[in-house]
């Protein structure tokens, strides 16, 4: 066996949008052990909740991740509800629902365009982002923001939308959809991406249930986990939602199973604006959370996020912990790395999404 040299990867490299740090041990061009280090964007956000009231820090919770906003924001709130035994009106759940796959659609379109540059694919790169602008426009539209929406509170949503305005966001989506139909036609169907995709980076079924990956990585394997099929709440359950999954356990597979949650997401606002509830966004919320704790999950882009809360009866909570999918994908990460080629590298990183300012709160 040869001599081993080190290297360093990140947390500065052309292909990662956030910064991650990982020590390659190779041997030639193949890495023979992987080992990472984080900490480089740790913010203090979770002790901040000592210092703002319980319905201010929503706010903070939702600037966690700007691709993951929404979904940190109604984690939070559905954690603070359960403390407190609020029940959110079906219209709020609804609403609440769109916006969060509206969040899984903006994060999977801004992953492909980021697949592609890693892969020198820059007219794919420019294409998906041309269509993420799309969602980010109905963001606008509905909330104000682009990133930032502050549309989810305690108690229910700060802001509805109105049928008609429904009603055009359904038709902006179904040209969506066929423009996204294109894309993935030509995406599963290039040889490049063939090449650099298939068989590289394998996680088998029985490696990612010991290792405890989550979300598209974990349904790639063929494990059907997916908290939208549990008691997650929002309209999941009315519309009989079943998980996306592929059996190969690759790279191809990864990117198969978020390209085909493109055209889901897009199903799931349909079903929730064609059933959408009348009735009140919000209800009042009065007292100020018990001495007890709640904990809750929702399912991220990335794969399944834990939020977990505890009250002291007074307006600032006395702790709140948030565990994020690239948490626990990271070491599904170091698992990829071993015996790859050093040239799969990026693509590997990749195709797990990680999201690092999530990770180091």
């Amino acid at each position: 066996m040869g001599k081993s040299t080190v290297i360093p990867f990140g947390p500065q490299h052309p292909v990662l949008p956030e910064p991650i740090h990982l020590d390659l041990e190779l041997q030639d061009e193949k890495v023979v052990r992987a080992s990472t280090s984080i900490g480089y964007v740790h913010r203090g956000l979770e002790k901040l909740v000592e210092k703002r009231g319980f319905q201010e820090y929503v706010y903070v919770a939702e600037r966690v991740c700007g691709i993951c906003s929404f979904g940190h924001g109604w984690g939070y709130s559905k954690a603070v509800e359960g403390l407190m035994g609020i029940e959110v009106p079906k219209r709020a759940e609804y609403l609440r629902t769109i916006w969060h796959e509206l969040s899984r659609l903006h994060s999977h379109l801004l992953w492909v365009g980021l697949g592609a540059d890693g892969m020198g694919f820059e007219s794919l790169f420019m294409h998906a982002w041309r269509l993420r602008e799309i969602i980010l426009d109905i963001f606008e539209s509905t909330t104000g923001g682009r990133v930032i929406f502050s549309a989810c509170k305690v108690g229910g949503v700060r802001r509805d939308i109105a049928d008609s305005e429904l009603k055009e966001i359904v038709a902006r989506l179904d040209k969506l959809k066929k423009e996204i139909d294109a894309m993935i036609y030509i995406i599963l169907g290039d040889e490049t991406i063939h090449a650099r995709l298939r068989r590289v980076g394998v996680v088998t079924l029985e490696d990612a249930i010991a290792l405890g990956c989550v979300g598209p990585t974990a349904r790639a394997s063929g494990l059907p986990l997916d908290y939208r099929c549990g008691d997650e709440g929002g309209a999941y359950k009315d519309l009989g939602f079943r998980p996306i999954t592929e059996t190969e356990g690759d790279c191809f597979a990864r990117c198969k199973v978020r390209l085909r949650e493109l055209l889901q997401s897009i199903d799931i606002i349909k079903g929730c604006v064609e059933n959408m509830p009348a009735g009140d966004i919000a209800v009042p919320v009065k007292g100020f959370p018990p001495a007890a704790e709640h904990f809750t999950r929702v399912e991220q882009p990335r794969g399944e996020a834990l939020y977990y809360v505890k009250g002291n009866k007074t307006k600032n909570l006395e702790r709140f912990r948030l565990r994020t999918p690239t948490n626990v994908n990271i070491p599904v990460l170091v698992k990829m790395l071993q015996g790859c080629d050093l040239a799969d590298v990026p693509n590997i990183i990749l195709t797990i999404d990680p999201c690092i300012s999530c990770c180091e709160r």
